[in-house]
């Protein structure tokens, strides 16, 4: 958690009560969690008004781990089952030993618990947005920063659909995005001449999950409204939606009128994508969660191609 904003030395590990599972809940003695790149800004300071903070800031949003508590009128899941799931967007605190899990599903065998515990945040948001977005077989998909945490399963998911997906990344992250199954690109400057050279009869929706980019973005597709971000809160004055998750009475005018629905339905289907090889979870660095501070700092540095998880 974190009390107030700053540098990455200001996230503290302490001990807290520990939570228990309400109706409609489970909890589960987590061994891994994901860091989220958006609670990295947030610790920052860098989202300002746009995502108001109550201090102390308990941080994770996913996390996997075993089953020790069962809410009321919660079925088809038992005390000893291995899961990997999501916390509540209001309480989040998933970087912890015990958290409690609003949406879950059944932790693939095929998945380390490394990659479980980064699983369902960048599966949520992928599906999230590629529903909003109407992405269908035949279709060309833009994923803007497809070599992060959530470019790297929306690439996945895109695929799994049916459709061709193009991803920008750094030339050294390309070989990766080839074995996720996007054809990769550059991001910067004369990025629409080259979509335009991979895919010559247009692109049909754009992913971006890196910002900067939204006048080439809207060019790129062929108009706003086939484009969605995760990541620049620019987003309005450009006519793009942003796509964010948060409870509305906790954001500000800065992410939108309020937040989509969650499209926890995307960890069941990637349980079956997993099942059927079909969906890895890149996973960048793994920290003892005693050294939280460590992974935030280097989360900053923006060259971590997948997750970064805190082990239990």
């Amino acid at each position: 958690m974190f009390t107030g904003f700053g540098s990455p030395d200001v996230v503290r590990v302490v001990e807290v009560e520990a939570p228990h599972a309400g109706p409609g809940e489970i909890r589960v003695a987590a061994r891994a969690s994901g860091l989220s790149t958006g609670e990295v800004l947030i610790r920052s300071g860098a989202l300002g008004d746009a995502v108001p903070v109550t201090f102390p800031h308990r941080t994770g949003f996913d996390a996997t781990g075993v089953v020790d508590e069962v809410g009321e009128g919660v079925t088809g899941v038992a005390v000893g089952d291995e899961v990997f799931g999501m916390a509540s967007t209001a309480t989040r605190g998933a970087n912890a030993d015990h958290v409690v899990l609003s949406a879950w599903a059944a932790k693939p065998a095929a998945w380390s618990w490394p990659e479980a515990g980064g699983a369902a945040g960048g599966v949520e948001t992928a599906t999230r947005v590629l529903d909003r977005l109407g992405v269908t077989a035949g279709q060309t998909v833009l994923v803007n920063g497809a070599a992060g945490a959530v470019g790297g399963v929306a690439v996945q998911f895109a695929a799994a659909r049916g459709a061709v997906v193009i991803g920008t990344a750094s030339e050294r992250n390309h070989d990766f995005l080839r074995s996720l199954g996007a054809v990769p690109t550059t991001y910067g400057p004369g990025l629409p001449g080259r979509v335009r050279e991979l895919a010559p009869r247009g692109v049909d929706a754009v992913f971006d999950c890196a910002g900067g980019a939204l006048p080439d973005l809207i060019a790129i597709a062929g108009g706003a409204a086939r484009v969605v971000t995760i990541a620049d809160f620019d987003a309005a004055a450009h006519g793009v939606h942003m796509s964010h998750g948060a409870p509305a009475e906790r954001t500000g005018d800065a992410v939108g009128s309020g937040a989509d629905p969650l499209a926890v339905h995307g960890l069941d289907i990637a349980v079956r994508l997993a099942e059927a090889g079909g969906l890895r979870i890149p996973v960048a660095a793994t920290f003892p969660l005693t050294e939280a501070a460590a992974a935030h700092e280097l989360s900053e540095t923006r060259h971590a191609p997948g997750r970064i998880v805190l082990v239990n």
